[in-house]
């Protein structure tokens, strides 16, 4: 794998599903908590955050994560998270990525709407001229939240409009949280010229994805993986062109699935079901979108024209301008042919 690993660090790539607190590292995370001790469980030492951020299923996983979004509470810190994010990404040569970012909790946590979004996008803006990057959004519904949580997510959307908004999303547990509560909140987004982009089919069913097409919308799924359970899903998703946003290790780390041998890849794969591969909240899963490919690769058998294949099609199913994706998808191409 030495010599795909070398490949795949210098391949141009896009990422599709990556959280944005999600994404804070060590360093963040531990600083951010020792900014606020005393009002957070959070370690404030690096070394232990890899034992706090093990989790036992995938609510455990949720409670964990929500206890780090906790510790953004200010623009300030909304704005060094972004713009830190935006550095590791561009670090393994991810030239646009599409940021999952939930406004509600920080609003919630006081943090006012329009400094919300002038943080992330003054960071968007600063991280682009100095790395190369361009950073998109996705607004998503934190649906353990509710109605409620959605609403605002919706109001902060419409009234806000960030230059860097580009779809809209649904994150949080699947249990419990049934997709067709938000079937009206997703219409005005898509009526208002985002994109739909929710989770479904990581932590339960195929009949959550199901629900996720009929009723929000979907053009893209984040994870989706449940669908390899349903022939006559993956036959629609292929015949319709909605790609998967798969993450292999996090669907590992959250007991979504067993192991990385029983991952569902490879017969999505199979199936022709349009697949893209990301690294979800990569520091809370010791891993990054590097490795996520190199996973993919064994998983798959790719050689290294495969691996540029999944970067191509990351590029292709993504919701940038089409003169965009055809440039990252040119660089992609240029780089597989100077690699031999």
């Amino acid at each position: 794998m030495t010599d795909l690993s070398a490949f795949i660090a210098g391949l141009p790539k896009a990422e599709l599903h990556v959280h944005h607190v999600g994404s804070a590292s060590p360093t963040a995370v531990a600083a951010l908590a020792a900014r606020h001790a005393g009002s957070t469980r959070v370690p404030a030492d690096p070394a232990s955050l890899a034992e706090y951020f093990t989790f036992t299923d995938f609510a455990h996983f949720v409670e964990v994560y929500l206890s780090v979004v906790d510790l953004i509470r200010d623009a300030d810190d909304v704005h060094t998270l972004t713009y830190e994010v935006a550095r590791g990404l561009a670090g393994q040569n991810v030239r646009y990525a599409e940021v999952t970012v939930t406004p509600f909790t920080s609003v919630r946590a006081g943090v006012a709407a329009p400094e919300f979004c002038a943080a992330i996008e003054d960071a968007r803006l600063q991280a682009e001229r100095d790395f190369g990057i361009a950073l998109r959004w996705c607004f998503d519904i934190p649906g353990e939240a509710g109605p409620e949580a959605a609403d605002a997510t919706l109001e902060i959307a419409l009234t806000q409009q960030p230059a860097g908004l580009i779809s809209f999303g649904l994150g949080g547990p699947e249990i419990g949280v049934p997709r067709p509560q938000f079937a009206r909140h997703f219409a005005a987004a898509r009526a208002a010229g985002l994109h739909s982009a929710p989770h479904a089919g990581e932590s339960t069913g195929p009949q959550t994805v199901w629900d996720a097409i009929e009723h929000l919308g979907a053009e893209r799924i984040g994870h989706g993986i449940a669908a390899a359970q349903d022939p006559r899903l993956m036959a629609y998703l292929a015949d319709h062109g909605i790609a998967l946003e798969v993450c292999p290790t996090s669907n590992v780390c959250t007991r979504s699935v067993r192991s990385l041998a029983e991952h569902p890849l490879p017969a999505l794969a199979a199936a022709g079901v349009p697949v893209t591969i990301n690294s979800d909240d990569p520091p809370m899963f010791s891993t990054t979108l590097n490795r996520e490919y190199e996973v993919a690769a064994d998983l798959l058998g790719l050689d290294a024209s495969g691996i540029a294949g999944l970067a191509m099609a990351a590029a292709q199913y993504s919701f940038a301008p089409a003169a965009e994706k055809a440039q990252l998808v040119e660089q992609i191409d240029r780089y597989r042919q100077a690699a031999g």
